[in-house]
């Protein structure tokens, strides 16, 4: 298994970027695997949580500033 990678050194622009770009990937999974079997059955599910992980930063630092 792969180290979990902590968001916590990133900025808020790199996190932004990171969540726009596994959204991306995400959105193209889903309409790949419409016709296609898929060979990564847990991709969905670790894209969506990468999402959710970059999201709630996100959200807690903004919760920090106010």
């Amino acid at each position: 298994m792969s180290k979990k990678t902590t968001l916590k050194n990133h900025t808020p622009a790199d996190i932004t970027s990171l969540v726009a770009t596994k959204r991306e990937e995400l959105r193209s999974l889903r309409f790949s695997v419409a016709g296609s079997k898929n060979r990564n059955v847990k991709l969905a599910r670790t894209l969506r949580k990468t999402i959710a992980r970059g999201l709630t930063e996100l959200n807690l630092r903004s919760a920090d500033t106010k």
